[in-house]
């Protein structure tokens, strides 16, 4: 038993110790980066905050009037996955023990849109109730607190936004057409 116990002690110290270095990587590369970070341009809404809540169930009444994710980060409270009803279901299986929720896009005009996030989760975007396939993938300008970008090929008109599997209760997002 005592063999046992400390075997599980040196494991764990071994854990924390391989955790260190990067650990410390991290805290480095966060004092590294400067305090107002430089966006390029067509992500410069970023630095604007602003919040909006998202829909639990397609089909609420309040749906059609519910205010759109525009071209600022905007923080999302976000729901657990089963009190959610998706408009259509997700191309990746909601985590029970994760959050979602969906926001309009409204796009006055064709071209590329941009999802930004600051978590890891995964989106699809909809229209007609189809998915609209994301043409690529990629993550933020470092320093940004983007963690995650998703490009989409669109036309004017409006999309629904489906959040899944966010690892928290609030997601900040940004949508911008470029």
């Amino acid at each position: 038993m005592r063999f046992h116990l400390m075997a599980i002690g040196a494991a764990c110290i071994a854990a924390l110790s391989a955790a260190g270095p990067a650990a410390a990587a991290a805290t480095a590369k966060k004092a590294s980066c400067p305090a107002k970070p430089v966006l390029p341009p067509e992500l410069s809404g970023w630095a604007r905050s602003s919040s909006n809540k998202t829909i639990y169930g397609y089909g609420d009444a309040r749906a059609a009037d519910w205010p759109p994710l525009a071209a600022a980060r905007t923080g999302l409270a976000l729901h657990r996955y089963e009190s959610l009803s998706y408009w259509i279901a997700p191309a990746r299986a909601p985590d029970p023990f994760k959050f979602g929720g969906m926001v309009p896009i409204v796009v006055k005009q064709p071209g590329r849109l941009t999802v930004a996030l600051d978590e890891g989760a995964w989106i699809d975007l909809v229209r007609d109730g189809k998915i609209v396939r994301s043409v690529s993938h990629d993550h933020g300008p470092a320093c940004s607190g983007i963690r995650k970008m998703v490009d989409f090929d669109v036309t004017e008109g409006r999309y629904l936004l489906q959040i899944v599997n966010a690892p928290n209760a609030s997601i900040r997002a940004m949508a911008v057409v470029r």
